[in-house]
C-alpha cells in the first residue's frame, strides 16, 4: 500500500514542487522548450554521433538537448533521478525518476522530415504522473497529469469516437529490431484491407499523443523503451484511451509492444487480432 505524509495533500504527493518553487509541470515545460531550442538550431544540421544499431542513430542535436534537460532537472529536483536515452540513469533508489527522450524521431530529423518531438514523464514506481510531449516546430505541447484531463497547448483533448476498424487511421512503427519490425510489417499487410488508411510515424512519443488528440484512431508499436512511452501512456488515459500490451494486458513504462486508442477501437483491433492464426508475438 502507497504510503503518504500526513503533512502533505495529494497534490503534492503527485506534484512535487521544485527547488524554485515550481510545479512539476512548469519544470517539465521548461525543460522540454529548452531542448526544443537545442533541436531547431540543429534541424537540417545534423550530425550523426553514435551508432546505436542499425537504423539506431544519436545525433550530436540529441546530446545537446539531453543535456539541457537533465541541467533543469538536476537543479529543481536534485534528489529525482534521471533515466535519459543518451545518457543513462542516475539517481538509482530514488522515490521518483525523470524519464528523458531529448529527440524521438532521430531518424525524421537526421534526413530533414518535420515530425519529431521532445518528451519526458515524471514517474513514481512505475506509476506516470506526469507526461509531456513538446513539438517545437509546431509549437505543441501536448501534456497530462494523473487525474487530470490532458491538454494541447491549454486545451482539453480526448481520444476519437470511432468504433470501427474499417473508418479508422492507424499509427505505426517498425523500430530498430530487426525481427520485431519484419513481424509488424507482416501484421500491418494484414490489417492494411481493414482499415481506412494507415501511417509509418518514426515518432512513437508524437503517435500516442496523436492518439490521444484524436487525429488518430490506433497506434502500435512492437520494440519500445520507457522514454519513448512513458508520457504517451499518460496522454492517452487521461483523454479516455487505453494502452495494452499486445495481449491485452494494461501497458506501463517498461511494455516492449504496445496497442494505443480509444476503448471500443482497441476492443475491435484486439476481436481482430485474435481472429489471425495465432496470436500476435507467437510463432506462425
Amino acid at each position: 500500500m502507497t504510503q503518504y505524509d500526513s503533512r502533505c495533500s495529494r497534490v503534492d504527493w503527485v506534484n512535487p514542487p521544485s527547488a524554485g518553487g515550481s510545479s512539476a509541470f512548469d519544470v517539465a515545460y521548461g525543460a522540454a522548450r529548452a531542448a526544443g531550442s537545442v533541436l531547431l538550431e540543429h534541424f537540417r544540421r545534423a550530425t550523426t554521433v553514435r551508432w546505436k544499431g542499425k537504423s539506431n542513430i544519436a545525433t550530436e542535436a540529441d546530446i545537446l538537448a539531453e543535456q539541457a534537460i537533465t541541467a533543469v532537472l538536476h537543479r529543481e529536483y536534485p534528489e529525482h533521478g534521471v533515466l535519459g536515452e543518451e545518457s543513462g540513469r542516475t539517481g538509482d533508489g530514488a522515490e521518483y525518476t525523470w524519464l528523458v527522450d531529448p529527440l524521438d524521431g532521430t531518424n525524421n530529423f537526421l534526413f530533414g522530415v518535420p515530425f519529431f518531438c521532445v518528451t519526458l514523464a515524471l514517474v513514481r514506481r512505475n506509476e506516470v504522473l506526469l507526461g509531456v510531449t513538446y513539438d517545437p516546430l509546431r509549437e505543441e505541447l501536448f501534456h497530462a497529469e494523473r487525474g487530470k484531463r490532458p491538454r494541447l497547448n491549454g486545451a482539453e483533448i480526448s481520444v476519437s469516437s470511432r468504433r470501427v476498424l474499417d473508418r479508422s487511421l492507424v499509427g505505426f512503427d517498425i523500430g530498430y529490431d530487426p525481427q520485431e519490425g519484419q513481424e509488424m510489417l507482416r501484421l500491418v499487410a494484414k490489417l492494411w484491407p481493414r482499415v481506412h488508411s494507415m501511417r509509418l510515424l518514426g515518432s512513437a512519443a508524437l503517435g500516442l499523443a496523436y492518439v490521444a488528440a484524436g487525429r488518430m484512431d490506433v497506434y502500435c508499436h512492437r520494440s519500445l523503451y520507457p522514454w519513448d512511452i512513458a508520457s504517451g501512456l499518460l496522454l492517452v488515459r487521461t483523454a479516455g484511451g487505453i494502452v495494452t500490451d499486445w495481449e491485452g494486458a494494461t501497458a506501463n513504462p517498461n511494455t516492449c509492444r504496445i496497442v494505443a486508442g480509444g476503448k471500443a477501437i482497441h476492443k475491435e483491433f484486439g476481436e481482430w487480432h485474435q481472429q489471425q492464426e495465432a496470436p500476435v508475438g507467437q510463432p506462425r
